[in-house]
């Protein structure tokens, strides 16, 4: 009879490196809203709540550096610095804020991102 309890995880002694190689970058974000804003682990940070005042440029292409299934909450007024991975694969990004509809390395499609970020008011102070 087998010593494994159904479930059981056995991970191995060696650490896993996530996101190797892929480009990161830190940025301050300020909540400058009423509200609480929660920004989950996979979202396009870039199209995350227009209250969130911070570097959109440097987040266009980036999601939040953290586990997978978790989230960081913003609470009104405060300041946290976060630090963000780019996505990998085939980075093509649809729906999430509306913003970004296609390649993230298309020039076009990131043009028109910023565009409709800033006629949707994304892009006020810090953003």
């Amino acid at each position: 009879m087998s010593d494994l309890v159904p479930g059981e995880l056995l991970p191995a002694d060696d650490p896993i490196e996530i996101n190797a190689g892929r480009e990161t970058a830190s940025v301050t974000v300020e909540n400058t809203g009423d509200r609480p804003a929660q920004v989950g682990s996979h979202f396009h940070f870039f199209e995350c709540n227009k209250a969130l005042a911070f570097d959109r440029e440097a987040a266009y292409g980036m999601r939040l550096d953290i586990p997978a299934g978790t989230a960081i909450r913003f609470e009104p007024g405060c300041e946290e610095d976060v630090d963000l991975v780019a996505y990998g694969g085939d980075r093509i990004l649809r729906g999430m804020g509306g913003l970004v509809e296609g390649d993230l390395d298309d020039e076009e499609v990131r043009e028109a991102a910023f565009e409709r970020a800033r006629e949707a008011g994304y892009m006020g102070e810090g953003g």
